[in-house]
């Protein structure tokens, strides 16, 4: 593993030192104007000298273009540099670095894509054989299945402490904290190729309490107060407990790892700055936090099944492109992530969300419920989930949201009430639309109230128009009706409501409603020790993050690992 470890550790160290010029779009990687997947495989390159120099070259990715620039000495590739380019921030920020490496040892862009991040790589391998074709070298027509040829060799089973499955938010805490506790031997896999899961997206960190931007702000929020507020979540007495204590130090913890949240945004949101998303800011952290600490952290490892012996969770089985093999360990903590991306187990355990899309990571597709099935572990709520209202449409960030925007069909035509409708009622609404398509219409004021609608706008991922009708022709959407429907808005204005503004400029994109993510899951107590059905405790399994029953989402997936890793500490030590 001595080579993965270096490829591995330049991931950390890229995520903190590319530049900023990409969006911070929350969104997995999708199909945008791309060369689909039947494509042939790029060929062998053909033999030649390249000059030497600096060449650049352009690649189409998700958000588009994408520059890189390719430096050639004495016949090699020395150097690969990312340019302009509108690939989403904390994707491309962690894909990059994996992707410079492959290219640069292979000598070619004939590697392996970086998983969760196709369409980045599809647009730097890309740009890469572009550049290359300027000093003469053909590496073939580069396509969505360029993959190297090379098959690695099947991994050899192995032995550890502790094993973390999943290197979401709650996985790379659970790591850290056993480290921090004295478990010398720990390993994480994560199935995809790039760390975080959908933590990294996220713009807002709430729930959290006792925090520094609190005090600052004059904001006083007491463990008893987060359990009065909680206590009908649906949580165990111990449990609430547990997690209010967490949230209660979390701050600290966070701030003893340089992983500052220094704005408050009320009540117990957090951001990282006033301008700055707290999601990509805290993994980042996380992620270098891991690899300092000596996690041997494993991408592109697939955790698929428990070894269990006598009831006893005694490893784990690994699928990866060379083959599989079993982890065997002390303990095991599971932090897979929900099933959003599962539309076969949502029809099952939510029915009737399964038409919806998700803005959730693309890993979340609850690999391991058949295998708590099977053992005969608790599953609760496994039909409740949190829904967004609006993703942008394909991009799939989440909106501003805000007050006073209007949603509108290809007619330009009102078809809710904005205020009250949301979730699964108003996901079907849009779809029974005209092409299933709803628009998202935004004038100055909400643009100026709101960070997201501002950030995005400057991004490109808006429509804007000084006029109405600017605006309905920019979007396809019939003007007269949408004057006509702003018209009766404002006319009619519910109470408590603002008037849309009557002068631009105006601001708008097509939105769908999205499974953010899904509550239910393996049952967990406050220590987060995985129970059975009966409620007794598998011994060796613990569970943190979206694959449990979490009535909180971000804060506390990092605050159920932080616990998992103490809890596996206390027991094995």
């Amino acid at each position: 593993m001595k080579k993965s470890k270096r490829v591995l550790s330049l991931v950390a160290a890229g995520a903190l030192l590319l530049t900023a010029a990409c969006s911070n779009a929350p969104s997995a990687e999708s199909p945008s104007g791309t060369p689909s997947a039947s494509q042939p495989q790029a060929s062998e390159p053909a033999q030649t000298t390249a000059a030497n120099g600096v060449y650049e070259g352009k690649g189409t990715g998700y958000g588009g273009e994408v520059s890189v620039l390719v430096t050639v000495e004495d016949g090699q590739m020395t150097d690969l540099r990312l340019l302009d380019n509108h690939e989403t921030a904390p994707v491309v920020n962690r894909a990059f670095p994996i992707l410079k490496e492959r290219i640069l040892e292979a000598q070619s862009p004939v590697v392996d894509s970086v998983s969760s991040a196709t369409f980045t790589s599809f647009a730097v391998k890309a740009a890469v054989a572009d550049a290359a074709s300027q000093y003469g070298q053909d590496f073939g027509e580069i396509t969505m299945t360029t993959a190297s040829a090379e098959t690695p060799a099947a991994p050899e089973d192995t032995s550890t402490q502790l094993v973390v499955v999943g290197g979401g938010p709650a996985g790379l805490a659970a790591a850290i904290s056993a480290k921090q506790s004295g478990v010398e031997n720990v390993i994480l896999i994560e199935k995809l190729g790039i760390l975080s899961g959908n933590g990294k997206f996220d713009m807002n960190f709430f729930d959290l309490i006792n925090s520094k931007a609190q005090h600052k702000a004059g904001i006083e929020y007491t463990i008893e107060q987060f359990i009065e507020e909680k206590k009908d979540a649906g949580n165990t007495p111990e449990r609430l407990q547990a997690w209010a204590e967490g949230e209660w130090t979390l701050d600290a913890w966070l701030r003893d790892m340089d992983i500052l949240l220094n704005q408050s945004n009320g009540g117990t949101n957090h951001m990282a700055e006033s301008d700055v998303y707290a999601g990509d800011h805290i993994q980042t952290g996380l992620e270098k936090e891991a690899y300092e600490l000596g996690v041997d952290i494993r991408l592109d490892n697939k955790g698929t099944d428990l070894i269990m012996e006598d009831g006893v969770c005694k490893g784990v089985v690994v699928e990866t492109k060379g083959g599989t093999y079993n982890i065997t360990a002390d303990a095991v903590v599971v932090a897979t992530g929900g099933f959003c991306n599962n539309k076969e187990l949502l029809a099952k355990y939510a029915p009737g969300y399964e038409v919806l899309e998700t803005s959730n990571s693309m890993g979340t597709t609850g690999d391991f419920i058949p295998v708590f099935e099977k053992n005969g572990f608790g599953l609760e709520n496994m039909g409740k989930m949190s829904v967004f209202s609006y993703i942008l449409n394909p991009r799939r960030d989440l909106t501003g949201g805000g007050s006073g925007f209007l949603l509108v069909n290809k007619d330009g035509a009102r078809f809710v009430d904005e205020a009250s409708t949301s979730g699964l009622t108003l996901g079907t609404a849009i779809l029974a639309q005209p092409d299933g398509a709803a628009f998202y219409l935004a004038d100055r004021t909400l643009y100026e109230d709101n960070y997201r609608t501002r950030k995005h706008v400057a991004a490109g991922y808006y429509q804007q128009g000084e006029t109405l009708d600017e605006l309905a022709e920019k979007l396809g959407i019939d003007a007269e009706g949408l004057k006509a429907s702003v018209a009766d808005y404002n006319a009619n204005l519910p109470e408590g409501a603002r008037p849309f503004d009557a002068e631009g400029p105006y601001y708008g994109a097509k939105v769908q409603t999205a499974n953010h993510m899904t509550k239910g899951g393996v049952t967990a107590d406050e220590r987060a020790q995985v129970l059975y059905e009966d409620g007794t405790v598998v011994p060796g399994l613990y569970a943190a993050g979206e694959v449990t029953w979490i009535s909180g989402a971000y804060s506390a997936a990092v605050t159920f690992g932080r616990i998992a890793g103490a809890s596996v500490a206390e027991d094995i030590l």
